[in-house]
């Protein structure tokens, strides 16, 4: 069974910054997709970034692109954010999520993911 473990999460002011980790342990997932999605309260999960074919595409919410940057390393079985000039806004319990499947399709969709970490909270105060 695979398990994905996120941490680095944590209250940061306004333009700070803070670097999420993912590590991936048992089982065997595809590698060619894994994404980072956030849940704010009363609100649905929403897709924040996505890295595909081993780095070779990356893809971000509008929300977040030229902000936040998504990487990976396979080797390790570890897949970051790294999260810049951040706003209130951003304020959300951070999941990473992986595919048991080969396809990349339809990557900004949740419901296409099979694994899932716990969470990690990131709160950014004014």
């Amino acid at each position: 069974q695979v398990q994905l473990v996120e941490s680095g999460g944590g209250l940061v002011q306004t333009g700070g910054s803070l670097r999420l980790s993912c590590a991936a342990s048992g089982g065997t997932f595809s590698t060619n997709v894994m994404g980072w999605f956030r849940q704010a309260p009363g609100k649905e999960r929403e897709f924040v970034a996505a890295i595909l074919w081993n780095g070779g595409i990356t893809d971000y919410a509008d929300s977040v692109k030229g902000r936040f940057t998504i990487s990976r390393d396979n080797a390790k079985r570890t897949m970051w954010l790294q999260m810049n000039s951040l706003k209130p806004e951003d304020t959300a319990v951070y999941y990473c999520a992986g595919r048991g499947y080969s396809s990349v399709r339809y990557y900004r969709d949740p419901l296409k993911y099979d694994y899932w970490g716990q969470g990690t909270q990131v709160t950014v105060s004014n």
